[in-house]
């Protein structure tokens, strides 16, 4: 099975980029997962979907980055530190601390 995704309208398209791409899709699944996500009615058209993937998968924003680095930091905190509760870790500190 073979499916073509093409901008819904060349002229908006154009509009925007001045190029226009067609994008084989050879796996039937590929193509399934699309109408399924058409469906929805969610998304405008297949090139919305491919869009919306194609962000979804894309590296997280250096705010994202940042974040990443302090909850590293948090972390190995303890251990720079060498702080101890005599086994104690942060979870079982958190879980004893729930209701």
């Amino acid at each position: 099975m073979l499916a073509s995704v093409v901008h819904s309208t060349a002229e908006s398209h154009k509009a925007r980029h001045n190029t226009l791409m067609t994008i084989q899709i050879n796996l039937p699944e590929t193509e399934e997962i699309i109408a399924r996500r058409l469906g929805t009615g969610v998304f405008a058209d297949a090139e919305d979907v491919i869009l919306q993937a194609l962000k979804s998968s894309e590296e997280p924003p250096i705010a994202d980055k940042g974040r990443a680095a302090a909850i590293e930091r948090l972390a190995t905190f303890g251990a720079r530190n060498n702080l101890s509760r005599g086994g104690t870790t942060i979870r079982e500190l958190r879980d004893e601390a729930r209701p």
